[in-house]
């Protein structure tokens, strides 16, 4: 069975860190180990370019450089073949969140395209990924999500995000890039769902271009894969699944409490764990009908997919089964993993500094509540600043 030492290699995981590089990865996570200063760090962050006060530079040479590519494609570039150079693949995820408007969903449109057509001429970039908000308002999606009667207004504009959606999938299956769909809150996520299933009906007759996203601290979710498995195998076409524990939790369940409705949300973690765990699984067992993005920063969910294929026979390098990480975030994770031969990606949210700010401070504050996850970061780069004598 696979080893459970595979991950405490810090030579392979800092690889391509240079001394400086890893001093300043060591000095973020000690900030970000800090809750009450990644609160007040945020809330300064958010007035320092609110009013337009120079502080980009600082937060390019830190946090941005960190945890993100660039500030356009091109600028990612150097990074996507570093990581080349490791076997590691990449995922250009263009993260500018919360716009409202048509033309700006267009515009995301527009990227989203040029991204898929950027990573058909780069053989290390074998994913294009979106946000559904990021083609259509999020009161749309709820709407349609509760079976609410639409305005004229509303029916155009939902029309307009359904033909956004199959443009983006219409042209990922055109230049086989596969396309990784996020999953958001409950409350509009049906939508999402249902529009999913459409495409991936369409789109994934031989291979599997279109994946869905499952956030396992859903207790829904096995239920509902095994449910559209049977749909997809009744009507002949592949599914795709990108696996996460979930981003919204402390969202969903403050909701639920104030709209009086059971939570959606998995009792506790271990709760979420095992539910994870039954997914992979599932999906694993599946696999000729089902491919697999396990999107997880957990070492024992990794092991136990890496030990769940030996069992079944799936090769380690099966090209339906994808291992993901967020760039900055769990290098000892995705460089092992390619080291010992497993298909792996790392997500490289790439924008204009400011407008991937709301991107980082998120991503600083789940580091805060996600309870191991900072200090194991900092064990390891402590790890090997000693191995290198720094």
């Amino acid at each position: 069975m696979t080893t459970k030492r595979l991950f405490d290699n810090t030579e392979i995981a800092f690889k391509l860190k240079s001394d400086a590089q890893l001093e300043r990865a060591y000095f973020l996570f000690k900030m970000i180990a800090n809750e009450p200063l990644v609160k007040i760090g945020s809330a300064v962050t958010k007035f320092a370019l609110t009013v337009h006060l120079p502080v980009e530079g600082l937060i390019r040479s830190t946090v941005f450089d960190h945890f993100c590519g660039g500030v356009n494609e091109k600028d990612c570039l150097p990074v996507v073949d570093n990581l080349m150079e490791a076997g590691v693949y990449s995922v250009l995820d263009y993260s500018v969140e919360g716009k409202e408007e048509e033309n700006q969903f267009d515009s995301t449109l527009k990227k989203i395209i040029e991204l898929t057509r950027f990573a058909e001429k780069k053989p290390a970039m074998p994913f294009s990924v979106f946000k559904p908000t990021g083609l259509g308002r999020f009161k749309i999606w709820q709407k349609v999500t509760e079976d609410k009667e639409l305005t004229s207004e509303e029916s155009a504009e939902w029309d307009r995000i359904i033909k956004r959606y199959d443009a983006v999938c219409s042209e990922a299956h055109s230049r086989n890039i596969q396309l990784l769909i996020d999953a958001e809150e409950t409350w509009m996520q049906d939508a999402a769902d249902d529009l999913c299933e459409v495409m991936m009906e369409r789109y994934n007759k031989e291979n599997v271009i279109v994946f869905n996203t499952l956030q396992c601290y859903r207790w829904d979710r096995l239920d509902y894969l095994k449910e559209i498995h049977q749909r997809a195998k009744a009507k002949g076409y592949k599914l795709g699944f990108k696996v996460v524990r979930g981003a919204y939790m402390e969202k969903e369940n403050d909701r639920a409490e104030e709209k009086e409705y059971p939570t959606p949300i998995c009792a506790n973690k271990q709760a979420t764990d095992i539910h994870f765990n039954q997914v992979v699984r599932y999906i694993l067992e599946n696999i000729n009908d089902i491919s697999l993005f396990l999107g997880s920063h957990n070492e024992e969910s990794s092991y136990l997919a890496m030990e769940i294929m030996e069992e079944l026979g799936i090769e380690k390098n099966d090209s339906r089964v994808w291992f993901g990480q967020l760039y900055g975030m769990s290098d000892h994770i995705s460089y092992n993993l390619a080291e010992a031969g497993y298909n792996v990606a790392k997500y490289i949210p790439f924008g204009p500094v400011k407008d991937v700010m709301p991107y980082l401070i998120r991503r600083a504050e789940e580091n805060t509540s996600v309870a191991g996850q900072t200090s194991r970061e900092l064990e390891l780069l402590k790890k090997e600043k000693s191995r290198r004598g720094i």
